[in-house]
C-alpha cells in the first residue's frame, strides 16, 4: 500500500462566481518526498465549498492504486462533512438534521464514493497561514479559476 498525502485547496471569485480548485500529491517514502504532483481546475460558475469539494475528489481520483492517503483541507466544511455529517445524511436520505435538501449532494455522493476505495485520513490545516503546501493548492486553485475569469 502506498503512502501519500495530498494538499486541496478550492478558490471562487465571487461566491457564486468563477472558481477553481488545486491539489498537491506527494508520495513519502519514508519521511522523505518520493514524488510529487500537481492538479488543477475550475469551473465558469460555482462556489467556493464546490471547488474544495472537487479538490478533495480530484486528490482521490488521482490514485491509480488503493493507497493510505492523507488528506490536508483547510475547509472545515468538507473536513465536518465527510467525517462529521455524511453518514447522518446517507441515514437521512441526504436531507440535513433540518430535513432539507443537503447541498452539493452530487459532490458528497462522489466523495463517498472514492474514499471508499482508499484509506483516508482526513486533516484540517488553517488556511492562508504560511503553510508551504496549502499556499501551493491555493496557487493552483486560482490558476484553475484563471481561464474563467473574465
Amino acid at each position: 500500500m502506498h503512502s501519500v498525502i495530498a494538499y486541496t485547496d478550492g478558490a471562487c471569485s465571487g461566491n457564486p462566481g468563477p472558481g477553481g480548485w488545486g491539489v498537491v500529491l506527494q508520495a513519502k517514502s519514508g519521511l522523505k518526498i518520493a514524488k510529487q504532483r500537481e492538479l488543477n481546475g475550475g469551473a465558469a460558475d460555482t462556489t467556493n465549498n464546490r471547488m474544495e469539494l472537487m479538490a478533495a475528489i480530484s486528490a482521490l481520483d488521482a490514485l491509480t492504486q488503493h493507497s493510505k492517503i492523507t488528506i490536508v483541507t483547510d475547509s472545515v466544511y468538507v473536513k465536518d462533512g465527510v467525517t462529521k455529517w455524511i453518514s447522518g445524511w446517507k441515514k437521512n436520505g441526504w436531507l440535513t438534521a433540518a430535513k432539507k435538501p443537503v447541498k452539493n449532494e452530487d459532490l458528497w455522493k462522489k466523495l463517498d464514493s472514492v474514499q471508499q476505495q482508499h484509506d483516508v485520513i482526513w486533516e484540517w490545516v488553517k488556511g492562508h497561514a504560511g503553510h508551504p503546501e496549502n499556499e501551493l493548492a491555493d496557487e493552483l486553485a486560482r490558476a484553475g479559476m484563471a481561464p474563467y475569469k473574465f
